[in-house]
């Protein structure tokens, strides 16, 4: 499976792993909402299971994927805005882009 993270998301990433609140974790992707043709996602601290693959992004961070939502979450791609408000908007392109968040 595959991740990609903008630069922007990468600096966000690596402060929330060397929190207090990660100690021992990695981050994870979840899908909150399926509807339509796209998903709805998170990002969440979490450690594998027998059903994630840790994918290696080309920021040096490894991203924790669940192999059974692998539909939706193969080719994710995370992104942080700092404008129009922060925050982080996660999208799958192959699945469309929902016209809301």
């Amino acid at each position: 499976m595959k991740c990609k993270i903008n630069r922007n998301a990468a600096k966000i990433m690596k402060e929330m792993l060397e929190s207090e609140e990660a100690e021992g974790q990695m981050l994870r992707v979840i899908v909150t909402e399926i509807h339509g043709n796209h998903a709805h996602y998170a990002l969440t601290f979490g450690t594998p299971t027998e059903h994630d693959e840790i994918v290696h992004t080309d920021k040096d961070i490894d991203v924790l994927l669940d192999t059974r939502d692998k539909d939706y979450l193969d080719g994710v791609w995370i992104q942080f805005f700092y404008v129009p408000e922060e925050g982080f908007q996660i999208v799958n392109p192959s699945k469309g882009h929902p016209n809301h968040f």
